[in-house]
């Protein structure tokens, strides 16, 4: 965590908000609870504005903060420091993950699109061009008209990149085990397994969460099912998909890949990701960047407002919801 984390995430008119709101001290920044400072603020806090790299509320964190009410989570996933013991001592949480959602979608959206349009292989072959050439004869097999897009998850990013994904002659597929019967419908899209997704799609883009189920979920034999120049985009976590065999892929020039997370998070040096030509690689930058990071801490605002004046929250994290996300 960083320790200017308030000055980026927060800005001056949520500042306002914040601290008209409640007894609140942004410049206290804790990444170990046992920290004097942290520790003293524990024991008073009846709310706690959380953010990544938050320390697990463990029940000896919990024992040590008698008026601890609720949690309000200026970010994405909880799971890493809601436990447990926060369920058990009837901590209410609420999550900031759909302001998150929306720069990953938008992110996504984006590369689906150029992905239709070839964009890699148009853009290295112009730069060695540098002439007049006929573009449409070259790139016959181009562009994004009746082009089939497969999302692994309806999670709240899923839903919203379908969501902006619908305006577009897309056929769109969706997998998604927790799906209702006729909401992929409503979503504008169909459901179907994903060995089918993976076959029919020219493009997959990987929204499921990080669960010991969804490991390598993308395994080799179903890497192997997309079709010749299907592009693969993964802003959900690296371990969905099998990396080893992805990497043989990608070397082999047989798939193109959008890759904002990997296994590890940070890529060694030596790795070929880096150079190819078919791979974009961005180092987990599709959530919220820069001044995104103030529309998770207005919502987070917005929640204490709440909070303060009696509301239920707006998006409330239930223990069912927090079993099964990321």
């Amino acid at each position: 965590m960083h320790s200017d984390l308030a000055a980026r995430l927060i800005d001056g008119p949520t500042m306002r908000r914040l601290t008209g709101l409640a007894d609140l001290d942004p410049s206290l920044v804790a990444d170990d609870f046992g920290a004097p400072a942290a520790a003293a603020a524990l024991r008073e806090a009846e709310v706690l504005i959380s953010c990544w790299g938050c320390p697990p509320l463990t029940g000896e964190v919990l024992d040590r903060a008698p008026r601890l009410r609720t949690v309000i989570h200026a970010a994405g996933s909880v799971k890493h420091h809601i436990t447990d013991a926060c369920w058990r001592r009837g901590i209410t949480v609420t999550s900031a993950a759909w302001a998150n959602a929306l720069p990953v979608a938008e992110y996504t959206v984006a590369f689906v699109l150029l992905a239709g349009k070839d964009l890699l292989r148009i853009r290295d072959d112009y730069r060695d061009r540098r002439a007049v050439h006929d573009w449409q004869a070259a790139y016959a097999t181009a562009g994004n008209y009746r082009r089939t897009v497969g999302v692994v998850g309806a999670s709240r990013i899923g839903r919203r990149v379908l969501e902006l994904l619908r305006p577009h002659d897309l056929e769109l597929l969706v997998h998604d085990p927790y799906l209702l019967p006729g909401e992929a419908e409503r979503l504008g899209a169909r459901a179907v397994e994903l060995d089918e997704l993976c076959s029919r799609s020219d493009v997959v883009s990987v929204h499921a969460p990080e669960l010991p189920a969804t490991r390598h979920l993308l395994s080799r034999d179903r890497l192997a099912l997309l079709r010749t120049g299907a592009t693969l985009i993964n802003t959900s976590r690296g371990s969905l998909v099998d990396q080893d065999a992805l990497t043989e892929e990608l070397v082999s020039g047989r798939l193109d890949a959008v890759l904002d997370v990997t296994v590890p998070e940070v890529l060694p040096p030596g790795s070929p990701l880096y150079g190819l030509p078919n791979v974009l690689l961005t180092p987990h930058i599709a959530g919220s960047l820069g001044n995104e990071l103030h529309r998770m801490a207005a919502a987070a605002a917005d929640e204490l407002e709440r909070y303060v004046t009696g509301r239920p929250f707006a998006h409330p994290v239930s223990a069912e919801e927090w079993e099964r996300s990321a």
